[in-house]
């Protein structure tokens, strides 16, 4: 088992104290992610794979808007995270562990769009292990579909290489929660702290760790043209309403 995937196994269960709202979360970006397919011509008949899943906050919303979606993630425990939440949310997904970097392995089909959100494609820790994954991902793909991904900010980041997020505080019925992020540096890798306490009735603090590499944007663009994409483009969020910058890649 990968330091990756041992981490989201440990934060399945816990990925949602990441957000105010959970739920509205997947609501809102879903209508994000919508508005992208719709302003390129796609309508709900659309095929998707979510090929970096997590608890499903991407795939369900857009199940719940009537996409068709199947859904991966390299950790079978956000997997079970996703499978229970999808059932709260009457949305039918396909849920399947697999590796981002090999999706050929798990799938026969192509899909008029894949989706790679939350930062994920950044867990390539070289160059040469990102352009496995683009183009596995690509390979999924129809001809004149669409890949979507987000990454950081790592353009802007990588002037200043922080040593930490600012932390993010929510007031709870029973107290409040603080998380935050602690990252160190090695290059154009850092290994990242992720901390949630909850501060209610009893005091928890966990902790968990994972390792990063710093994604350009010219070379995420290189790479997916290489791969075979015709068209690369990037959004922002002032535009978007995304929390960091998504890139839209035409097969």
């Amino acid at each position: 088992m990968n330091m990756t995937q041992d981490f989201y196994n440990k934060l399945a269960t816990h990925y949602h104290k990441l957000f105010l709202d959970w739920e509205s979360t997947t609501q809102k970006q879903a209508g994000i992610l919508n508005k992208i397919f719709v302003d390129r011509g796609y309508d709900c008949s659309a095929r998707i794979l979510d090929c970096a899943c997590g608890i499903g906050t991407q795939a369900i919303g857009l199940a719940a808007l009537g996409y068709q979606v199947t859904a991966s993630d390299i950790s079978q425990q956000e997997i079970e995270q996703a499978k229970i939440r999808a059932k709260e949310n009457n949305v039918q997904i396909d849920f399947v562990q697999a590796n981002f970097c090999t999706l050929s392995q798990s799938f026969s089909q192509q899909f008029d769009i894949v989706i790679a959100m939350d930062n994920a494609l950044p867990h390539m820790l070289s160059s040469a292990d990102l352009e496995i994954a683009v183009k596995s991902i690509v390979h999924q793909v129809k001809n004149g579909g669409l890949f979507v991904a987000s990454i950081r900010d790592y353009d802007s980041i990588l002037k200043d290489k922080p040593s930490s997020s600012p932390p993010y505080i929510q007031k709870t019925d029973q107290g409040q929660r603080v998380s935050f992020q602690t990252w160190e540096w090695k290059g154009e890798n850092y290994k990242l702290i992720q901390y949630i306490i909850d501060d209610e009735a009893h005091l928890e603090l966990n902790k968990f760790e994972c390792e990063y590499r710093a994604t350009t944007r010219d070379e995420l663009t290189r790479l997916l043209l290489s791969a075979g994409c015709s068209e690369v483009a990037w959004e922002f969020p002032q535009t978007t309403g995304f929390y960091q910058p998504i890139v839209i890649a035409t097969k």
